[in-house]
């Protein structure tokens, strides 16, 4: 029987580590760009927020939140070059698409299924998104299959000769589908500029990972295709830039692919449609919402002298009246006229 040592492996091929390294440690936000994170942290979970309530009110058919995952989805967008790398979300990634240009007024078009949808016209699913004047392409609703289109975009990138990074974004049970490895697979191989980044909050719907995989930490799955892989607090904004922005530019660098792995929690039920108090007890629950990661950036920019009370009552202020303006615009805009349906899909 073959044998081998798994931890030569591993420190051989992807080198797994609980943080990045500090080989070359990335430049520290300035001031005026960590207020830039904690704004969109704050209209972000605002306007998620704001969804729930127009679900429960029949105003919206579809929400999914991405509530407790803003810190990681800030700190990787803001360590892309944005509007110039490519970003395969997924369908949490609220925080992600606004950091990287998208505007409250475009997540509620979609939201409402209405004709300015930017993502696709009112024809796709709530929280699908897709905006090309920023590179992020569209998601699709079967779990996975971004990442071998992210692999393709990275692959076309490197064929061109260009240095665009491809950042593509998961939840833990996605590693349980096929697209998953035969992703990482090319990406080992080819060596691509490709960063899979897996928001692990530790449910894939209601099946919690211990049932889903027999391993601690999901970065140690990127032994397998010898790439590097990285596990990483993503409830600490500062912890997933580093491990982000290190990812990033050894992509840029021509030093291959990264499984970064950013650790978050789901504060909410898995969408609008679950109820998450038939497998989470009141105990889990209420142990998860003291980790939510918005009120630990404000306190730790407070501390630095970063923010002040007034600067966070003057946030709030704008997302409030950025919300409430998406609203309005995205209830008054009009539906896709019927014909749309089957355009721009085939041929004139």
């Amino acid at each position: 029987m073959l044998e081998f040592n798994t931890a030569e492996v591993r420190d051989r091929n992807s080198h797994v580590m609980e943080a990045p390294s500090q080989a070359k440690p990335p430049a520290a936000p300035s001031p005026e760009c960590l207020r830039e994170m904690y704004e969109v942290m704050v209209r972000s979970r605002r306007l998620d927020e704001r969804c729930w309530l127009l679900h429960r009110q029949g105003r919206i058919g579809f929400h999914i939140s991405g509530i407790g995952h803003e810190a990681a989805q800030v700190g990787v967008a803001f360590a892309m070059r944005r509007g110039y790398d490519f970003l395969h979300p997924y369908y949490r990634d609220l925080a992600m698409v606004i950091a990287l240009g998208m505007s409250m007024r475009d997540v509620l078009l979609g939201s409402f299924g209405k004709q300015g949808d930017p993502s696709s016209g009112g024809r796709q699913m709530p929280n699908h998104y897709c905006y090309k004047p920023a590179n992020i392409l569209s998601v699709s609703s079967p779990v996975g299959t971004q990442l071998p289109q992210a692999a393709g975009v990275a692959l076309a990138e490197k064929l061109k000769g260009g240095d665009r990074v491809t950042v593509t974004c998961i939840g833990e049970g996605a590693t349980s589908e096929g697209d998953f490895h035969e992703a990482l697979d090319w990406a080992g191989v080819h060596k691509l500029p490709l960063v899979v980044v897996v928001e692990n909050n530790e449910y894939a719907i209601s099946v919690p990972m211990r049932l889903q995989m027999a391993i601690e930490r999901v970065a140690d799955r990127a032994a397998a295709y010898g790439i590097r892989g990285v596990s990483v607090d993503g409830l600490d904004v500062f912890a997933s830039y580093a491990a982000a922005k290190e990812a990033i530019e050894r992509a840029r660098a021509g030093e291959g692919a990264t499984l970064l792995e950013v650790r978050v929690v789901r504060i909410t039920p898995h969408s609008s449609d679950d109820n998450d108090n038939t497998y989470r007890s009141p105990e889990e629950k209420a142990r998860v919402r003291m980790q939510d990661p918005l009120p630990r950036f404000q306190q730790q920019l407070l501390e630095m002298g970063a923010l002040t009370p007034a600067m966070i009552a003057e946030i709030e202020q704008r997302a409030q009246a950025e919300v409430d303006d998406a609203l309005r615009y995205a209830e008054s805009a009009p539906y896709p006229p019927v014909a749309w349906a089957m355009g721009p899909v085939f041929a004139e």
